[in-house]
């Protein structure tokens, strides 16, 4: 019995020492990844295209080039949702966790089932509240992106005009209330436009926007988003 001690003794110490030889020769990284939330709705989890064209996903992979280490995002949203939706999801899917980037794209649904923009506002006030309590460097690093004009699409043509002059009440009271919160708004809207004469920036659906879209909405926000974000050294 004590020479098997013995030997399981020496066992260790000899499994050990290879430990920290490896230690030595790959040491153990302190991770620097930074976290991204992304709140919204179908337009943010990407309805009718992949997941990896999702334009919060873009827009990670867009920092990531520029040296930022910005993990994929978690994305809370589901198409159909209005801002009553993402509040009760909120409420159900976060505890106290912190992220050190948050993003906030609402009001289609509302604007879409005729909802008054005053419900949209006192909703909207709530959702920033929030996220920016879930924000680890406060309003700061919250964003907010303006909801596209879909009368562009072939399922919003026949009342283009009518949906042009809502989604533009809806963005201005979005704009709004950012602003109050010292939430950068991002106005992506007049790019949304072009699906107007591209068919290819409107997914199969011919509602959503195509990842082609979504790409370019990352090209409008990622530039200064990247002055916000420390980068790898």
């Amino acid at each position: 019995m004590k020479k098997i001690f013995i030997v399981f003794a020496l066992a260790f110490v000899f499994m050990s020492c290879l430990d920290s030889e490896a230690e030595k020769k790959n040491p153990i990284k302190e991770t620097n990844e930074l976290t991204y939330l992304a709140l919204g709705d179908s337009y943010t989890i990407g309805e009718s295209v992949h997941s990896s064209l999702r334009w919060p996903v873009q827009l990670s992979d867009s920092l990531r080039k520029r040296g930022i280490p910005l993990n994929h995002p978690r994305i809370i949203a589901r198409t159909g949702w209005t801002t009553g939706d993402l509040l009760a999801a909120m409420d159900k899917r976060l505890k106290e966790e912190q992220f050190d980037l948050v993003s906030v794209l609402i009001g289609v649904n509302n604007q879409y089932q005729g909802r008054s923009i005053e419900e949209y506002e006192k909703e909207l006030r709530e959702i920033f509240q929030r996220a920016i309590a879930r924000s680890k460097s406060g309003a700061e690093r919250v964003f907010a992106v303006s909801i596209p004009d879909y009368g562009v699409t072939p399922f919003g043509a026949e009342n283009s005009e009518t949906i042009a002059q809502e989604v533009a009440k809806f963005n201005s009271v979005f704009k709004r209330v950012a602003g109050e919160f010292g939430v950068e708004f991002y106005n992506i809207t007049p790019v949304s436009k072009k699906a107007k004469e591209d068919k290819d920036l409107t997914a199969s659906d011919e509602l959503h926007p195509s990842g082609k879209m979504y790409s370019l909405w990352v090209q409008e926000i990622a530039d200064r988003l990247a002055e916000k974000l420390p980068s790898e050294k």
